[in-house]
C-alpha cells in the first residue's frame, strides 16, 4: 500500500469572488481546478483571485460612486436615492468584477 499524505495546507479566507471562481473553475476548467487541487494550491490560488477581485470591487464603488455624486449629503437629504444609487452602483461593480476577474 502506498503512502499517500495531503500537505498541510494554511487557513485561507475565501470570500464571494474566490467562491464564484471555484464554481467557475470546478464546472468549465476541471482540469485547471483538479491540477491546482492535486498540486495542493488550490485554496492559495482562490485566495488571491479573491484579493484581487475584492480589491477591484472596492475600487470600483469608490470611483464610481465620487464619478456620479453620491456622498453622505445626499445620503442625509435623500435616503431613497442615495440607496437606489448605491444598490446600481454595487450591481455594476459585481458585474464588472465577475466578468474580467472571475469569468476569464
Amino acid at each position: 500500500m502506498p503512502n499517500i499524505q495531503l500537505n498541510e495546507e494554511s487557513e485561507y479566507n475565501i470570500g464571494i469572488f474566490g467562491q464564484r471562481y471555484r464554481q467557475h473553475l470546478e464546472t468549465h476548467h476541471k482540469v485547471i481546478y483538479y491540477n491546482y487541487l492535486t498540486k495542493g494550491t488550490l485554496y492559495q490560488h482562490l485566495a488571491k483571485v479573491d484579493e484581487r477581485a475584492e480589491n477591484m470591487f472596492n475600487q470600483l464603488v469608490k470611483s464610481l460612486s465620487e464619478k456620479e455624486n453620491i456622498n453622505e449629503q445626499l445620503k442625509e437629504n435623500d435616503m431613497l436615492i442615495w440607496d437606489k444609487k448605491m444598490n446600481n452602483i454595487l450591481n455594476r461593480a459585481m458585474e464588472i468584477v465577475t466578468s474580467e476577474v472571475i469569468y476569464v
